[in-house]
């Protein structure tokens, strides 16, 4: 149980270096903007930070908020929960982050132009590198939310056990 307690961490933590790395790439290149190699960086391999940047800040026009405002306080609680092994911090930090990672998947859709051809919508999936940091991201955070579930079921389990066990002593 204690393995599984300390995987919830997972979710929370790829958030965090995926964000924070998406935002080291777009600052670095604002220093070097001739670089094709940070361009690729920043429009393939996190163009969904992009997206969702571009989402977001039609409600909060913040630099970097989805780093600092998002991300760093999702990976601190998580951080708060495994070191005071703190149920509720862990079960706070995994459902925003999947809710998080879902918003991510979103904005990868809501970012695309849609036009309509006989009733087929279409689902635009990113491809190479920036698959594959939208995938990492959301499967991790998709298994750190499933943990805290397990966990929880397990809890209770364990709490009507002991609930059925005090029942017995009493009717013995």
């Amino acid at each position: 149980m204690d393995r599984l307690f300390k995987l919830q961490f997972l979710g929370p933590c790829v958030l965090f270096a995926a964000t924070l790395s998406a935002e080291l790439a777009a600052r670095t290149l604002q220093y070097s903007p001739s670089s094709e190699l940070l361009w690729f960086i920043n429009l393939k391999i996190f163009g969904i930070f992009q997206r969702s940047h571009a989402l977001l800040s039609e409600y909060v026009a913040i630099d970097g908020f989805q780093l600092f405002g998002i991300a760093l306080p999702l990976f601190l609680l998580a951080c708060l929960g495994l070191v005071a092994k703190a149920r509720p911090a862990f079960t706070i930090a995994t459902h925003l982050s999947a809710g998080y990672a879902g918003f991510l998947v979103y904005s990868w859709q809501a970012g695309v132009p849609t036009t309509a051809q006989a009733s087929l919508g279409s689902i635009v999936i990113p491809s190479g590198a920036g698959l594959y940091v939208m995938m990492t991201i959301l499967g991790a955070c998709l298994l750190s939310f499933a943990i805290t579930h397990v966990l929880y079921l397990q809890a209770v389990r364990n709490e009507v056990r002991a609930l059925m066990r005090r029942l017995r002593l009493v009717t013995a």
